[in-house]
This record gives C-alpha cells, sequence and structure tokens, in this order.
C-alpha cells in the first residue's frame, strides 16, 4: 500500500519524517516504494528544522500563518491553528500535489498530535479539504494521544483532544489511536524516548505497507494483504498492534523432517507473536468491541505454514467473535515470527470517551474562571473611578 503522509504540528511532524525513514528503509531494505510524498505542516519554523528526513524545500516542509504568528507557533491554541489551516489550505494542497508519484497513491495518511495547537485544530480542516478535491481516495489519520502527566496537569491538553477527536472523526475514513502513555520508557531521557516512542509507532506499519508491493515471487505469501484487504478494514476507531517471537539460529532442516513436538512449537511461536500485538496496542481498548479485523503473519519460508495461520486466526476470533477476520501471510523475515495486528471499527473506546467527559467540565470551569475574573476587573475599575487620569 501506498500513502501519502502529512503532518501536522511538531508531534505529526516529526512522526511524518519518521514514515519517510521507513520509506528510505523499505527502498533499500525490499526494493519497494511505500510512501510516495511526506510533507510537514506548521506554524513553528524551528519546528520544520529540526526534521531529518524529508525534504528541505518549501514544498515538502510546508510554513503556514507567519503573517499571524510570525513563525513561532500557535501556543497551543487549536481554534487558531484551525483558522490558519483554513487560511493556507491551498497552499498544503500545491505542495502535495508535487509528489512525483502522487498517482500511484493508494491513501492519505494525516497525522497529529491530538493536544497541541497547529496539528490538533490542523488536522481536521486539511482532512475536509482533502475529501473535497480527491473524493475517491481513502483518508486516514493518525491521531497521538497525550502522556498522563499532560493530562493531569494541562486543562488545556484534554480540552484539544477532546474537540481534535470530535472535529475529525467525521472527516476521514478511520482514526489510528497511538497512546503516548503505552509506549512510554522510564530509563531513556526526554528526546530519546520521545524518538523512541515515534520509531515504535511508525515501524508497526513496516510490514503491512510492504506486503502488497512486493514484486519478487519468494516474498509474495500464499494469501496477500494488500491495499484492497487494507481499505475495506480501516473504519472508524482504530487501533494497530505489533509482536514477535525470535526464532532459534538452529532448527529442522528439510532432510530431517518436523515431528509433531517441531510442528507445535511453532504454533506456540506464533501464538506468542499475537499475544505480544495484543498487549502493545497502540490505545487500550476490548477487542471484542472490534467489528473489523486484519492479521499479516511474517516468519522465514519453512517457517510458515497453514497451521499457523489457522490457529492465530481461531485465536484471534476467540477474542474478537464479532469482528471480520481478514488475514495474509508475508515470507520475509529471517530469525523471527512477527504479527502485525489491526483492530477497527471499534465501537466503544474508553480513552476517547473520557476525553468528552472531561472537556465538558473543562469549558464550564473556564467559563467560570473568566467570569470571575472579570468580575474582579469591574470591582477594580470601580474602586478607581474618582481617580483622575494622566492620559
Amino acid at each position: 500500500m501506498k500513502l501519502v503522509v502529512v503532518g501536522l504540528g511538531q508531534c505529526g511532524d516529526r512522526i511524518a519524517d519518521e514514515f519517510a525513514r521507513l520509506n528510505r528503509r523499505a527502498r533499500s531494505q525490499r526494493g519497494v516504494e511505500i510512501i510516495t510524498g511526506a510533507f510537514a505542516v506548521n506554524t513553528d519554523a524551528a519546528d520544520l528544522s529540526g526534521l531529518q528526513t524529508i525534504k528541505a524545500d518549501y514544498q515538502h516542509r510546508i510554513l503556514i500563518g507567519t503573517r499571524r504568528t510570525g513563525g513561532h507557533g500557535v501556543g497551543k491554541i487549536n481554534e487558531l491553528g484551525a483558522e490558519i489551516a483554513k487560511e493556507d489550505s491551498d497552499k498544503i494542497i500545491d505542495a502535495i500535489r508535487t509528489a512525483q508519484r502522487f498517482f500511484e497513491t493508494d491513501a492519505f495518511l494525516l497525522v497529529a498530535g491530538a493536544a497541541g495547537g497547529t496539528g490538533s485544530g490542523g488536522i481536521p480542516i486539511v482532512a475536509q479539504m482533502i475529501r473535497e478535491r480527491y473524493v475517491s481516495k481513502p483518508i486516514y489519520a493518525l491521531t497521538i494521544l497525550p502522556f498522563a502527566h499532560e493530562e493531569e496537569t494541562e486543562e488545556r491538553t484534554v480540552y484539544n483532544s477532546a474537540t481534535c477527536l470530535k472535529s475529525l472523526y467525521p472527516e476521514v475514513d478511520a482514526v489510528f489511536l497511538a497512546d503516548n502513555q503505552r509506549y512510554i520508557g522510564k530509563d531513556f531521557s526526554l528526546t530519546n524516548n520521545l524518538s523512541k516512542i515515534n520509531t515504535l509507532i511508525v515501524d508497526s506499519f513496516y510490514n503491512l505497507l510492504c506486503a502488497g508491493e512486493e514484486t519478487k515471487r519468494k516474498h509474495i505469501g500464499a494469501r496477500t494483504v494488500d491495499a484492497g484487504d487494507i481499505i475495506q478494514t480501516l473504519v472508524g476507531w482504530t487501533v494497530i498492534g505489533y509482536g514477535k517471537s525470535p526464532l532459534p539460529i538452529f532448527r529442522w532442516f528439510p532432510f530431517f523432517g518436523r515431528n509433531f513436538i517441531k510442528k507445535s512449537i511453532e504454533t506456540h511461536r506464533g501464538i506468542r507473536a499475537m499475544d505480544e500485538a495484543i498487549s502493545e496496542l497502540s490505545a487500550k481498548c476490548i477487542p471484542s468491541d472490534s467489528g473489523r479485523a486484519l492479521y499479516l503473519v511474517s516468519a522465514p519460508p519453512r517457517d510458515m505454514n497453514m497451521d499457523l495461520v489457522k490457529d492465530l486466526g481461531n485465536y484471534l476470533k476467540d477474542i474478537a467473535p464479532e469482528a471480520v477476520i481478514r488475514n495474509g501471510d508475508y515470507p520475509r523475515q529471517k530469525s523471527l515470527i512477527d504479527v502485525t495486528l489491526i483492530l477497527s471499527e471499534l465501537n466503544i473506546v474508553d480513552k476517547v470517551k473520557g476525553y468528552y467527559n472531561k472537556a465538558s467540565g473543562v469549558v464550564h470551569e473556564l467559563k467560570g474562571r473568566r467570569d470571575e475574573f472579570e468580575r474582579k476587573l469591574r470591582e477594580i475599575e470601580e474602586a478607581s473611578k474618582d481617580l483622575p487620569s494622566l492620559i
């Protein structure tokens, strides 16, 4: 599957930059293209300057709102981010059209942090204007949810996340949720931690995007997962997970044959990879609440068999009984079995519901504070009414 990736805001730009890196990796390691264009959109010039892989020209790193922000961002005010995105929408569309292989694109992927200003406000606006111009292409969003400490200490974080998700959901075909808190590593510095989180989020898509673009016969599975399978799976609230199980260096060889014990071990390794994919889903959810699911198993050809795929499918059906399940195999890896899992059309996402509930309370609280602030200002003005002015 080939994507045009558009990052908005600091968080979205850095993840779009990771997708550009992923495409470079796919090109060098597997000889395939999975990203037809990667773009970064921001109101902050410094954030755009910090990217590494996206081309540095003005058509790929797009600075918007300079008249209103001076190139210094919107200060987490997502309403302002939305206004600027509307004003400079033509600049973004014109840039997307410059992608040399745009005609090969299967879908758009928009990326932003839900709690920021430019990304949070801009992503629903950009989704809407792309929908108006490219009716036939699916539009997906990858929305990064804030850390727990941000939700606890910054009221604006909860408000931005709620308004972003509410505005975005009707404008796209599916919303991938990625919760920063699930990826956090306590032994890393802040910079390294954020970089590692971005890499983990993006790497989950690697096999999924590459599988349908392979041209070498030995790497094409018996059941290939291509763009059609992915498009039919992605609807509404969505999560993605990736799990792997290492294979021993010395395993069976064809001339020795395999007995039932070795075959059982192979299946167990596959189940272990599926367990890890479920436990490492990008956002907390209940698998049984999903209406659609897809899993892709990748392993060396000699470790791939029908029983493995069947057992993984039965396992997934047990935990997601209402889901329409699609699957595929990808004979690629050398020393491990890995599973990429998507759960989509989730009818209950507690995290999102929690944002909506909290944000409603925040709105009333902020209104009360503003009214109290204005009341105190009037008291001060009243106290000074008999004093002369020097102006």
